[in-house]
C-alpha cells in the first residue's frame, strides 16, 4: 500500500515521543554524588560518540563528500553556538537550572534538536520507496531515539531538572522528525541530496559536544579511570544497539 502524508507525519511523530522514554530510569533513581555525576556524563559521551560515528557511517554511504561537508558544518556551527553564549553563563536559565547547569542543558538539547532534522529526513525519505521499507526504518530510529532520550536525561537529571521535565525535553528535541518528515516525503528527489549534508552535520555537532563539553566537565566530577570506563560502556552498549538494529 502506499504511504499517505498522514501515514508518514504520523510515524514520525511516534519516533519523536519515543525519545521520552529514555527518560524512564530516572522515575526511579535520581540522586547523585560527585562520582556518579561524572560517570553519568561520561555514559552519556560514550552514547553519543558511537550515534555520531553510525551518522557518519550512513552519511558515507550517501556522499562521502557531502557527509564531509556536514560534519564541518556542524562543528563549526556548535562552536559558534557555544562562543557566543559565553558571555551570557550567567543569564542562562532552562526551568530551574541557572548559569553553567543551564547551558550545558541548552547546549545538549540543541545538539540533539540538530541531529533530529536529520532523522526526520530520513524518515520521510525512506516512505518514498513504500511502507515496507518507510516502517523499517520508523521504527528502527524510534528504538534508536530511546538511548538518545537517556543520553540528555543523564545530563538534565543529576543538574536538579524531574524525570517529567527531562522526558519532556527530550521529545522536544526530536520534534523536527515529524515537521521533516512530510516535506521529506512530498519531495523526496529535493530532500534525498541533503540528507548526507544533515547527518553529518549532526556528526559533528554531537562529536564537537563531547570533546569540548561533557568529557572534560565528567573529568572534573570523577576520576579518569572512572570516566574512560563509562565512556566505553556507552560507546560499546550503543554500537552494539545499532549493530543489532542494522
Amino acid at each position: 500500500m502506499d504511504p499517505s502524508a498522514l501515514n508518514v507525519t504520523l510515524a514520525a511523530l511516534l519516533t519523536a515521543v519515543a525519545t521520552g522514554l529514555g527518560a524512564l530510569p530516572f522515575f526511579f533513581y535520581q540522586n547523585f554524588s560527585s562520582v556518579a555525576l561524572g560517570r553519568a556524563n561520561g555514559l552519556a559521551a560514550g552514547l553519543m560518540l558511537s550515534a555520531s560515528g553510525m551518522l557518519v557511517y550512513e552519511g558515507y554511504l550517501h556522499s562521502l563528500g557531502r557527509m564531509a561537508l556536514g560534519v564541518g558544518l556542524g562543528v563549526v556551527a556548535i562552536a559558534i553556538s557555544r562562543y557566543l553564549l559565553d558571555g551570557s553563563d550567567e543569564e542562562a536559565a532552562v526551568g530551574q537550572l541557572r548559569g553553567a547547569d543551564a547551558l550545558e542543558a541548552l547546549l545538549i538539547v540543541g545538539v540533539m534538536t540538530a541531529h533530529s532534522f536529520a532523522e526526520g529526513v530520513g524518515v520521510g525519505v525512506s516512505y518514498g520507496d513504500g511502507d515496507t521499507l518507510g516502517v523499517f526504518v520508523t521504527v528502527a530510529i524510534a528504538i534508536h531515539n530511546i538511548p538518545e532520550g537517556l543520553a540528555i536525561s543523564l545530563v538534565l537529571v543529576p543538574r536538579g531538572v524531574s524525570a517529567w521535565k527531562a522526558g519532556g525535553w527530550s521529545v522536544v528535541s526530536s520534534l523536527p522528525q515529524p515537521l521533516m518528515a512530510l516535506p521529506a516525503f512530498l519531495f523526496v528527489e529535493s530532500f534525498a541530496p541533503v540528507l548526507p549534508v544533515g547527518l553529518g552535520f549532526a556528526a559533528g555537532a554531537m562529536a564537537w559536544m563531547v570533546g569540548r563539553e561533557m568529557i572534560p566537565e565528567a573529568l572534573g566530577d570523577a576520576p579518569p579511570r572512572t570516566v574512560a570506563g563509562a565512556v566505553a560502556v556507552g560507546l560499546v552498549a550503543m554500537t552494539l544497539f545499532q549493530y543489532l538494529m542494522h
